[in-house]
């Protein structure tokens, strides 16, 4: 009986975790990101991407976050690797390595999980070089010039 009852709770729990169905969105910031809040507040905002993550896991519960920042190159792709293959989703912002990196396209060519690039600023409305981005290519999709928006937005994308 006490068997059947264990069977039963552990039957029940299975189903509720699947209708919970949580999410695991992995967010990767590049270069200089780590100085949002103080860095050219104008262009980026004067929050900290700390802050908004918070509201982010506040907006939503039901997915796991995890959040790497770095301004070497080779930590980014590692961190690529690590995570896609196991992430539902992930959001990029590659800073300035978006218009100069082959080696952060073809890692993300190389994994399965789909990569949102996202960029706080407008690149259009900026300098010319940045007009180009050599990682879109191999993103499911591009969302700029929306400030920490465009971060919910790929959320967004991702649970629909």
């Amino acid at each position: 009986m006490i068997i059947g009852v264990h069977c039963l709770f552990l039957s029940v729990l299975l189903n509720i975790l699947d209708v919970i169905n949580i999410m695991h969105i992995s967010i990767i910031n590049g270069p200089n990101l780590n100085l949002l809040g103080k860095r050219e507040p104008g262009i980026y905002g004067s929050e900290s991407f700390e802050d908004y993550l918070a509201t982010l896991k506040t907006l939503y519960p039901t997915v796991q976050f995890s959040y790497f920042q770095s301004n070497v190159e080779g930590e980014i792709i590692n961190h690529l690797h690590e995570q896609g293959f196991s992430a539902d989703g992930i959001l990029l912002n590659a800073g300035g390595y978006t218009h100069t990196s082959v080696a952060i396209r073809d890692a993300i060519a190389a994994i399965k999980t789909p990569v949102i690039e996202v960029h706080i600023s407008n690149v259009y409305a900026r300098e010319e070089f940045r007009h180009t981005s050599l990682i879109a290519p191999k993103c499911v999709g591009t969302i700029c010039g929306l400030g920490m928006k465009g971060y919910k937005l790929g959320v967004e994308y991702f649970l629909n």
